[in-house]
């Protein structure tokens, strides 16, 4: 056999990992001001009330700070290393490498640059607009390529476990993406989503649920097959586990994604399918997290002297937990108490503060002394930081239950005479404020572990002896010829690295394939209602404003056919209503009250004094103040661009209406700022109609004083009328 002197390019992952570390802070830090906002809103309200640090506009920066840049910097880290010495050989291309490098931080500062300004598309973890997206999918080829071509050109006959997951991630998180990103631009910062309403819905959640599967999960399950038997220098527990565990998950996975739209206006089948293969996921999940901690049976005695391993182990374990909790929560009788609520909070934050995060910290803790030739600064403060992110995780998490379970049952309570027990959606919001305050606690307690981590690190480096690349010599077993005869059925697929991509491409598309394409192409799915119509140009502009606020992160618009959920808000949310909705906006979170029949509920005055100072017109609220809303000019440059982008995708404007559109939006602007203006003078204002109908609340108020008039009163209709004439008409 050959023996080949091999350099590992150790800097393109000191560098991902230095990146991992400066990331988490940063994203863990900007988690902490979301969970003190709604901790002191007061304080943030009337001291600290700057637009671009709004709730709404930060929340969204959170969780792709954390998702893309502190996990996927942690991703390409663990991939870098592992990969070069499970198949014996350099990267493929260093300028690949680089490019990958350098090209991820740039996206990530896009988002910074983005997001608190706005520019965003509200979809769930997929906020960024399409001139990144674009970005993205550019950088993950270079990265694919790379990670693909050092596959073919490995020195080893057989690909590891942790490759298998490394493709799956690659070419799932491609067709997601993809999929998910079609939108049209109206700018080169604006765009609508290519889907509406309830095929947006469903488009959206199958890529958010799994980007938690083939992001947050299918990487880290390849880096935990990595990095726990080497830390525990034994073999992994069960090869023929690792193969079961491998395609049964990136089977099943695909398809659970509609558990996230349990009692919405999805299709009962799409539901249904969604429930099924969310409780089978069980199966697979736990699979693998056995393997992971079976694979230290017998060496716990290794695990009480190693930090890594502690580490690695409460992240198993906080996997487990999180793959059980989440089949649980697809069952629709728990759904209807968890959804909308801070359970689902809760539940997220075990998956990614213990799992993505205390496995991070593990393999961290594993490279540095690996990568810079010398011992840990101090395994103390290691041990201690241990210790503070399992408090901090503890901290965090209960309390978010305890809120969760508070909120869902509260919600639900009726009196003995059938009345709601709690009618007012803020007495249940004031009932968590003790939980949002030991929320942030924990968060707190969980960063300065992070701190003390990257002071260890950092020190560990600077004490260090670093080179750039690692020379080793290595046997090559690739061209070792080897008896096929009565050989296990996987092993000619792990010799076949392109057979592998295709089988795990074909296996994932399965599910998404049944799942969408029906709700995309058979017309009965969704419903018509001959009442509902396209918004006008000042509502229009309304929604937009609506999301670049971010008022989506704490509002839903999807009345659940419950007892409890039609009780208060009205009549249940049907798919016909969002048929002009380019994105959907139903929500996934409750801070505040549903808005799907805000519409006419309260007057335009009410709405222009509570979007200012929310509090005065709603005491002990927790929602942001909007004063700039009422200061800034409506800028209507681009109406003509949306009306057009708008009937290309369908929506019924008539033809030419951009030559009609800015009249109308003056039209409506003036008789809600008169009502308004008539209303201050009660008040002695001194107030005046053109001072208040160019700005932008004005937009905002017609939005939400339209939403659900479309349908009151109105039967559902599976007619499909002209549209377009009845938009002429009304026009």
């Amino acid at each position: 056999m050959e023996v080949t002197r091999v350099n590992y390019d150790n800097k393109i992952v000191k560098y991902f990992a230095y990146a991992t570390i400066i990331w988490g802070a940063i994203g863990m830090l900007v988690g902490l001001i979301v969970a003190l906002q709604l901790a002191a809103p007061d304080f943030f309200n009337d001291y600290l009330g700057f637009k671009y640090l709004s709730f709404g506009r930060i929340r969204p920066l959170h969780t792709n700070a954390v998702i893309f840049a502190f996990v996927g910097n942690g991703i390409f880290t663990g991939v870098y290393y592992s990969m070069q010495r499970l198949l014996k050989t350099r990267m493929w291309s260093d300028k690949l490498s680089y490019i990958n490098f350098w090209g991820w931080q740039l996206i990530i500062l896009s988002a910074v640059l983005t997001l608190p300004f706005g520019i965003t598309t509200s979809k769930e973890y997929a906020e960024l607009e399409w001139p990144i997206d674009i970005a993205i999918t550019l950088l993950w080829v270079v990265f694919g390529w790379n990670m693909f071509a050092t596959v073919l050109n490995r020195r080893v006959k057989h690909i590891y476990t942790a490759i298998w997951f490394y493709i799956a991630t690659f070419v799932t998180v491609a067709v997601l993406h993809i999929f998910n990103s079609f939108e049209l631009p109206v700018t080169f910062l604006k765009s609508y989503s290519w889907y509406a309403g309830v095929q947006d819905a469903l488009v959206q959640w199958w890529y958010g649920h799994n980007a938690v599967a083939f992001f947050l999960t299918t990487p880290y399950l390849g880096l935990m097959y990595y990095f726990v038997p080497k830390a525990a220098n034994r073999p992994i527990y069960s090869y023929k586990l690792s193969i079961i565990h491998f395609w049964a998950l990136i089977f099943i996975y695909i398809w659970a994604g509609p558990h996230h739209l349990l009692y919405t206006s999805l299709p009962d089948w799409a539901q249904s399918l969604g429930v099924v293969f969310s409780i089978m996921l069980i199966a697979p999940s736990w699979g693998g997290m056995l393997n992971g901690l079976l694979t230290l049976r017998g060496a716990w005695d290794k695990v009480r002297d190693s930090v890594v391993l502690k580490f690695m182990v409460v992240a198993l374990t906080a996997y487990g937990m999180a793959t059980f909790e989440g089949p649980m929560l697809s069952l629709k009788n728990v759904n209807s108490i968890s959804h909308f609520t801070d359970w689902t909070i809760a539940h997220v934050h075990i998956g990614g503060l213990g799992w993505n995060g205390m496995l991070t910290f593990g393999m961290l803790y594993f490279l540095f002394p690996k990568l810079f030739k010398r011992e840990l600064y101090s395994k103390k403060l290691a041990n201690a930081h241990f210790w503070i992110a399992t408090l901090g995780i503890l901290l965090w998490a209960i309390p978010m239950y305890w809120a969760g379970f508070s909120q869902g049952l509260m919600w639900q309570e009726f009196n003995p005479d059938g009345t709601l027990a709690h009618p007012e959606f803020l007495e249940t919001v004031n009932a968590l404020a003790p939980f949002y305050v030991m929320r942030a606690f924990g968060g707190a307690i969980y960063i300065v572990g992070v701190v003390m981590m990257g002071y260890n690190l950092f020190k560990t480096a600077k004490l260090g002896n670093f080179s750039n690349d690692e020379v080793v010599e290595v046997t090559s077993t690739r061209d070792k010829k080897i008896n096929t005869k009565g050989e296990f059925w996987h092993r000619p697929i792990e010799r076949k690295p392109v057979r592998l991509m295709i089988f795990s491409l074909i296996v994932i598309l399965i599910g998404g394939a049944v799942e969408i394409i029906p709700t995309l192409t058979v017309e009965s799915n969704i419903k018509s209602i001959a009442q509902v119509k396209p918004l006008k140009p000042l509502e229009l502009e309304g929604r937009d404003l609506y999301i670049r606020e971010g008022c989506n992160n704490c509002h839903s618009q999807m009345i659940r056919p419950l007892r409890f959920e039609t009780e208060r808000y009205g009549e249940y949310s049907k798919a016909g209503e969002f048929v002009y909705d380019h994105p959907f906006l139903w929500g996934s979170k409750r801070t505040g009250p549903d808005l799907a029949r805000e519409g006419g509920l309260r007057n335009d005055s009410w709405h222009y004094g509570h979007l200012i100072i929310p509090k005065e017109w709603s005491p002990g609220s927790i929602m942001p103040a909007y004063p700039w809303l009422a200061e800034e000019e409506l800028n209507t440059e681009d109406l003509t661009k949306k009306i057009a982008v708008m009937r290309k995708l369908g929506v019924p404007y008539p033809e030419g209406y951009e030559d009609q559109a800015q009249a109308d939006l003056d039209k409506q602007a003036t008789e809600i700022a008169t009502r308004i203006v008539n209303d201050l003078k009660k008040e002695n204002s001194s107030v005046k109609v053109e001072d208040v109908a160019g700005k932008e609340i004005i937009a905002l108020i017609a939005y939400l004083q339209r939403l659900g008039t479309d349908i009151k009163a109105a039967p559902e209709s599976d007619d499909t009328e002209d549209a377009e004439v009845k938009m002429t008409e009304k026009y």
